[in-house]
Order: structure tokens, then sequence, then C-alpha cells
């Protein structure tokens, strides 16, 4: 008893070190392409690996991508940047450029200023982002900090990575069949790691992609679901035929790729093992192709999902072997929803498929011909922001906004149309996201040099697909929490963890991470705010 009395008055004397007192010599962040919280708390009692060491750190179950704009290219770029879209320019993955080239529209992550780049054959660039991530913020402050960022999507890479990373490579976007890098850098000498592992993608693409096997915990979700005569997902095992290189990214084989590089490059290069702190960069894209392909529900992202948690495992005992101090944040650029046809099977019976009528194509008809106008009219690159062409004569352009908006209003899938005027009205959200309005959401991916004249936000749970293909049968991009909300996980040895149920945002991970290093961010220069990851009364926000 005397000795339970000792120890528990040096407990409370001196109490657990909640978090170590210097900064961490390797960062590395991990976003799993549409990773959402409901997918984190669904198997979060069914892992063993990785994800299981780093649900044991902080963990913010109700992480938001809180803009409206829940897509692969907005998203990545508020992780390591600490701003909403509305600052990052990156309102979507594709937008409308009327003055950039005869085809108008532009993608995310190119630089469609290069002689001969086009949208589908475009140069891979960062020149669409407009602020600096964390990587270029550490490399100004020390040249000597080393920043590598992989993916399997070339947009993912650049927008965590930035303007100024030492390596950067992701699958390439028309062959998918190696990894490459930006174009400026094409001339260097290639890494070791990086011809190690294009090898084995050749050699694995040169071969079927045998039956991938189904666990215990994934057999009960192991059931067919027909969404035509033809086509039915479900119970996939990602079996592939030699060559099937679409069908590849579609399935665990390609994070495992991506993982192996990212690994590789961090054991070469001695990531963490220099005199100041560098970071890590891993997008995990392979859970979005599966579930674009497959749904949220269903084996295969089951198997994907068990496949990544021993992914997240390998690389943290490589950082541990190589007596590494790293800190890991997880969390992802969006969440997902899944088919309609299995949601009305699990009691959503109001879960639907777009219908195809829902078009500014067809709108743009239409009003062409009521207003004697032609040309298209209206211009989009998806369904989302609309813009009006520009041979639309001045004084008819607010007429045919407001003729737009109204029969949009008319459709019973369509919940709001909210216009360029007025979202440049609507202040900035200040209360918690979770309880921000669909015009608040808005404004947060809204930008007036890029946006369009109006943004059609369609009602819960109604998927835009209206015909679902090989390849393409759910998705997301919804202002609605099962497309923004996200885990945002934080984990370090040697820290106390905790969890913290209510919301916060993804653009407080780079200044929570920058505090964490001693990196000063100017006030008003970030969107985000530091999160406290000490446990106790101390504090990581005051170094």
């Amino acid at each position: 008893m005397r000795r339970f009395l000792a120890t528990f008055a040096a407990l409370v004397a001196s109490p657990l070190a909640a978090q170590p007192a210097t900064p961490p010599k390797l960062i590395v962040v991990v976003s799993v392409d549409q990773f959402s919280a409901d997918l984190f708390a669904e198997y979060r009692g069914q892992w063993t690996g990785g994800f299981k060491r780093l649900a044991s750190g902080a963990v913010f179950p109700s992480g938001y991508q809180s803009h409206a704009a829940t897509e692969t290219c907005p998203g990545h770029s508020t992780i390591l940047t600490g701003d909403h879209p509305a600052r990052t320019g990156i309102i979507a993955n594709n937008w409308i450029d009327q003055a950039a080239r005869a085809e108008s529209q532009v993608y995310c992550a190119e630089d469609e200023t290069v002689p001969g780049s086009t949208f589908r054959a475009y140069t891979p660039s960062a020149a669409h982002l407009l602020v600096p991530t964390l990587g270029d913020r550490m490399k100004a402050l020390n040249p000597e900090s080393r920043v590598v960022s992989v993916s399997g999507k070339d947009r993912a890479a650049i927008m965590m990575g930035g303007h100024t990373t030492d390596q950067m490579w992701f699958l390439d976007p028309f062959t998918k069949n190696r990894f490459v890098t930006l174009a400026p850098r094409a001339q260097m000498p290639i890494p070791v790691p990086v011809t190690r592992v294009n090898a084995g993608l050749t050699k694995l693409l040169g071969a079927e992609g045998k039956a991938q096997k189904l666990s215990p915990q994934c057999s009960n979700r192991d059931r067919a679901v027909p969404l035509s005569p033809t086509l039915s997902v479900g119970d996939g095992r990602f079996v592939r035929k030699a060559g099937d290189v679409d069908s590849f990214r579609a399935s665990p084989d390609l994070d495992r790729a991506t993982f192996a590089l990212a690994g590789d490059l961090a054991h070469d290069m001695k990531l963490g093992q220099g005199s100041s702190t560098d970071l890590l960069i891993v997008g995990a894209s392979g859970t979005d192709y599966v579930d674009h392909r497959y749904g949220t529900e269903g084996a295969e992202t089951c198997i994907q999902l068990t496949a990544l948690d021993g992914l997240l495992a390998e690389l943290f005992k490589q950082l541990d072997r190589a007596k590494v101090d790293y800190v890991v944040v997880l969390t992802a650029d969006h969440g997902g929803h899944d088919i309609p046809e299995r949601n009305r099977d699990h009691a959503l019976s109001d879960a639907q498929r777009i219908d195809p009528g829902v078009t500014a194509g067809k709108i743009g008809v239409q009003i062409g011909k009521e207003m004697g106008l032609t040309g298209p009219v209206l211009r989009y690159a998806d369904l989302g922001d609309v813009w009006v062409d520009n041979a639309v004569p001045a004084a008819k352009r607010a007429d045919v906004v407001a003729r737009a908006k109204a029969l949009f209003m008319a459709m019973p899938q369509v919940a709001t149309v909210l216009t360029k005027a007025e979202l440049m009205a609507t202040p900035p959200g200040t209360r918690p996201v979770e309880l921000w309005t669909l015009a608040e959401r808005a404004r947060a991916s809204f930008s007036p040099a890029r946006s369009g004249d109006f943004l059609v936000l369609l009602k819960p749970r109604v998927t835009p697909i209206a015909v679902p293909t090989p390849g393409y049968a759910a998705t997301h991009g919804s202002p609605y929490d099962y497309d923004r909300r996200v885990p945002i996980l934080f984990w370090r040895k040697g820290m106390t963890g905790f969890e913290q149920p209510n919301s916060v945002e993804t653009i407080d991970i780079a200044p929570t991470l920058a505090a964490l290093i001693g990196l000063e961010v100017p006030a008003g220069d970030m969107d985000g705010r530091c999160l406290d990851l000490d446990a106790g009364a101390g504090s990581t926000c005051r170094r």
C-alpha cells in the first residue's frame, strides 16, 4: 500500500508527458483518397496494423473538408496549405477558363500555358496553386529540409507537395504504368528507388492479377449487387487481365506500389536522419479508384482497407528500424457515398441516381431557343459550377443566369442554385463547420476569378451518375457530411493519446504541424488554426 501511495503521489506531482518536447525529425503525411469518417468508424474495431497505431494517438473522428466542392484536387489543396480552396485557388478538379485556350476546360494540376499542353494531354504543374504548402515554408526557412511527395495521382502529389519539393513522383496519368515526375525534372537522374519500383510495376502489369484474399471480417460484405443486366459489384476480388492498367489502379496494388516507392525513397534519402526536419508525403489513391468502381460498402473496399492497414504498418516498421523520430498525420481529401442500389437495400430508400435531364447542356439548349441565342450558351466541366458562354451578349447574361436558376430549381433533385453575386455576398462561415449553410460551404470553395456564374447543388443522396459503367458506379463531390467529414489522426512515439469528437477542419493540419517544428506562420497567413496535441496542461501550439 505504501508503494502504491508513493507511486500515486509521484504521478500527481509529475504528470505523464503528453507530447515529446523536441521537434520531430520527420513529418509523415498520409492522405487516403475518399476515406470518409464513416469508413473510419465502420472499420476501426477491425484493424490490427497501421490504423490501430494511429488510433492510439490524437484522434479527431470528425475532421471536415469544410467546402462544398468535395473533389480530389480541392481537398488535397487544403491539407498542407492550411487554407480553404477559396484561398488556394483550387475550386474543383476541372474548371472553365474561356480565355485560356479554345477548348476552355482546365485541369487543376496543369500548366496550360506550356506549348502543346491540352486538357487531355496536359503538362502536370503546381501553377494553379496560389499559396505555399508546409513543405514550401519549410524549404524557405531551411533549405536543408527535404520534401518528398509520392502519390498514385498527380494532383494529390502536387497539391500536397507544392512548388519546391526535392522529389515528386506520381503514376503517369496517361500510360498509368510507371511513376513519373514534373516535366522540368524529367531530365534529372532517376533515383534508384523509382527505377526499382517501376521495374516491379512492369512485371506486375505484365501478369494476370490473381484473386485477392477475402478475410473473415470482409465476408459479411461479400454480396453481388446488380447495377445493370451486364454489370454488378460487391463481390469482387480484383482479378484482372495482363496489361489492364485501369483495373490495376482500382485495386490494392496501386497503394502497394505507392508505399513501396515512398518507403524506398525515405530509406535511400535517409529522411529524418539529418540536421533538419524532413517531410514525407504519401497520397494513397487506391481507395478512391476502388470506391468509384465498386462503391464503398462491398467486399472490394473491405479488402482494400485491410491491405492499407498492413501497408501503413510496414512503413511505420521501416521508420522504426531506422530509429527516426517521426510524427504521422493521416486524413483524406474527401469522403464518399455508396452506390444508391446498395444504399436502398441498406435502409436508405431515398437514395437515387441523377435524372439524365439534369444537365447544364440541356438547360443551355432550352435557354438558347427561348432567347434566340446561338452557340452553347452555358459551359461546364462537371455539374456544379456553370459558366455563361462569353459569346452571350452582356445585356442578356443576367437573364440567362436567372432563367437557368429557375429551370434548375424546378427540378426535384436540385437543392439550390447559388449565383456568383450571392456567393460573393456570403461571408465566410464562423460557426462550427457542421452548422454551415449550403451557401457558406460553397463560399469556402468559391473564387471570383475561377468559379462559375452560378453553382448547382443537388439534394442529399442523389448520386450524380445517371448510368453506372465499369469503373464509375459511385462518386463524391456533394456539400453533405458523407463527403465532407473525414478522420484526422496524429501519432508520435511517446505522446499520450486522446480523442476529440467535436469538429475540426483539414485546414488545421498545416498550422498544427508548423507549430510542432517551431515554424512560425504570420497571423492571418493560414485559414486554419493549430490543434493542441498535448493531452495535458501543456500545449504543442506554444513552443
